[in-house]
């Protein structure tokens, strides 16, 4: 499995327990969470080459 696919599932987890949080201010935690994890996936993504960098179209490229 991917590293980024790992952090997707970890952002995943974190909907998950946002749906389940018992108040704002955990639910507003896990979203700024899986945001995170998000973000750490696409950045490695691109770190794999799989994505251009931004700034430019956000095509697979080629290998």
């Amino acid at each position: 499995m991917k590293q980024s696919d790992l952090f997707r599932e970890n952002a995943d987890n974190c909907l998950q327990l946002a749906e389940r949080a018992d108040g704002e201010p955990a639910f507003r935690c896990y979203q700024r969470m899986a945001q995170g994890w998000n973000a750490l996936a696409l950045q490695q993504d691109w770190l794999d080459g799989e994505i251009a960098p931004l700034g430019e179209p956000r095509t697979a490229l080629p290998k």
